[in-house]
């Protein structure tokens, strides 16, 4: 049977992996980009490499849901409501940086809530 938890859980699994797979996707815009800017090397490669770190960042916190998914006590609340953070941290920067008119950062507030939910779940 499908908990609450469960299925509060895979939402966040699926939304990250969506936005993993869309970063990922517009790396060579941000490599042309950089490839037609005057940055010194050392802030073009930077800026790729964070690119990159991004995307894998959004897989590996999918993955760490799938696996709660399967194994609910795998995790305590306490550990789900930090994980929370990630997201949400990631979408106030977002925010800030680049406005509130960028669709990835309502993805990463509703992955990051639907974590707070998971972790308040019974």
């Amino acid at each position: 049977m499908v908990t609450l938890r469960r299925l509060l859980l895979a939402i966040p699994a699926l939304l990250l992996t969506f936005g993993g797979v869309t970063h990922l996707s517009a790396f060579h815009l941000a490599s042309d980009a950089v490839a037609a800017s005057n940055l010194p090397p050392f802030f073009g490669n930077s800026l790729k490499a964070l690119w990159v770190m991004d995307s894998c960042g959004m897989f590996v916190l999918a993955a760490v849901c799938v696996v709660l998914v399967v194994r609910q006590q795998a995790a305590s609340r306490a550990v789900i409501a930090l994980l929370s953070l990630l997201p949400l941290s990631t979408a106030a920067l977002l925010y800030m940086f680049i406005g509130v008119d960028f669709f990835a950062g309502h993805l990463l507030v509703a992955a990051g809530a639907s974590l707070v939910a998971a972790a308040l779940a019974d």
